[in-house]
């Protein structure tokens, strides 16, 4: 399975589109692979983005987007809004996108939301807001049905989970949680307990169930896959243990800022929801997990080996990892086999205002280093460092302090000992994509 990010401005949209290793022949009518699900994050294409009132703060790109329609690109399964701000939620490209189409549709944070809906371009039951992510709420992550890729396969899964930081006013600081899980064209073992999935349009690759409806026959079936451990990462010793459970409303308790990579995992066929991950550092970690699972009866029938998922982190203004982000790894990452972080999408570069302004804009390096290493994250790529033509009251007195990726991939090597290169930093320029596979 792979991931291929593209950067479509200078600033912080891109075009996430995660496909399954086996998706063969490309879809005639839309244009991608059965199994495929796109995301659109924050599209900002041109013309200036003004806050409040130009006087306040006008903003214009000073590199031109890689397209100047985003009719230009394939539709995609989800257009995904951080922020209420106009950089991130900008209505002339928002205004763009067919509002006729039953496969696209908008989930933004609340506040966002709002003013998409207020817009009156959308369908209103295609502008979604979502939830806050809670460790004790299994329905605060949205969740996607991917159906098989062959009547004997498995499905897959995608999921976003929305974690802002408490009492930040501004509401700049926060994180979008992806991950995705392909379907096969060959069957997994065990088969969970039913999942109730999102209540989205249907097309032909991804498919969502109605979790509002009263009658269970409704819901799709989960992915007939167990939850397996990551994959056993470097070498690093740590003095501090974690211990959290596969289930979603178990309680987390944490002295650590950072999950440890000592991980043991053993999951069980008949009972998915007892099964634990603990995370212990008193030790360095140098085997992989196991995994046990029960057999089919029918000699016929072959089963896949289960899949790894492949997990996104989106965060341009920053998100503190401890104590905001340890919830959503423990209780999501962990159990749904996420870890190592595929991509950490996070700034570089460092932005003050006065405290009467706001105080910290951008998190960049310092707070970046924090989640790509408690993370373990496989590449960490800039976001939201464009060097844009900025006016008015909210930037006379902002203060930056500029990363190069020298001093970004020096940062990571410290914080990793000698041993962060595993952690793959790199710019993306406009128009420019990479594919990290697994």
């Amino acid at each position: 399975m792979s991931l291929n990010i593209k950067h479509l401005n200078g600033d912080t949209t891109f075009l996430l589109t995660f496909s399954p290793a086996e998706s063969r022949p490309l879809s005639i009518r839309y244009g991608r692979p059965p199994g495929t699900f796109s995301v659109l994050i924050d599209p900002w294409l041109s013309g200036p983005s003004s806050m409040w009132h130009p006087k306040f703060l006008l903003s214009k790109h000073t590199v031109p987007s890689c397209i100047s329609n985003l009719s230009h690109i394939p539709e995609p399964n989800v257009v995904l809004i951080s922020q209420d701000k106009p950089d991130h939620c900008h209505e002339p490209t928002l205004r763009q996108l067919d509002p006729s189409s039953n496969l696209t549709n908008v989930l933004a944070v609340p506040g966002a939301a709002k003013k998409i809906r207020g817009m009156k371009h959308f369908n209103p039951t295609h502008v979604h807001a979502l939830p806050i992510f809670s460790s004790k709420d299994r329905e605060s992550v949205i969740r996607f049905y991917i159906p098989p890729l062959s009547p004997a396969g498995a499905p897959g899964e995608a999921t976003i989970a929305f974690i802002p930081a408490k009492l930040d006013l501004s509401g700049l600081h926060s994180a979008l949680g992806i991950t995705y899980r392909p379907p096969t064209a060959a069957a997994a073992t065990p088969p969970p307990p039913p999942i109730r999935y999102f209540p989205l349009p249907t097309d032909h690759c991804t498919t969502y169930s109605n979790f509002n409806s009263p009658n269970p026959s409704a819901y799709q079936p989960a992915n007939n896959m167990p939850l397996t451990p990551p994959d056993s990462p470097p070498h690093h010793t740590r003095s501090r243990s974690l211990s959290t459970s596969t289930d979603p409303s178990s309680t987390v308790s944490t002295t650590s800022t950072a999950l440890s990579p000592a991980i043991s995992h053993t999951t069980s066929a008949t009972t998915p929801s007892a099964s634990t991950t603990r995370i212990s550092s008193s030790h360095t970690h140098t085997h992989s997990p196991s995994y046990s699972s029960t057999t089919s009866s029918n000699p016929n029938h072959h089963f896949a080996r289960p899949a790894k998922t492949l997990s996104l982190i989106y965060s341009p203004h920053g998100l503190a990892y401890s104590p905001h982000l340890i919830p959503y790894a423990t209780t999501h990452l962990v159990p749904h086999a996420a870890l190592p972080l595929t991509a950490l999408i996070h700034g570089f570069d460092r932005v003050e205002n006065p405290w009467y302004m706001g105080g910290n804009v951008n998190a960049g390096l310092p707070g970046g280093v924090e989640i790509a290493k408690a993370l373990m994250a496989r590449c960490w790529i800039g976001a939201h460092d464009e060097e844009k033509e900025n006016s008015g009251l909210a930037v006379l007195k902002l203060r930056m302090r500029k990363f190069g990726i020298g001093e970004v991939r020096e940062m990571v090597r410290r914080e990793w000992r000698g041993g962060g290169g595993g952690c793959e930093v790199r710019v993306l320029d406009v128009g420019e994509e990479m594919v990290l596979r697994s």
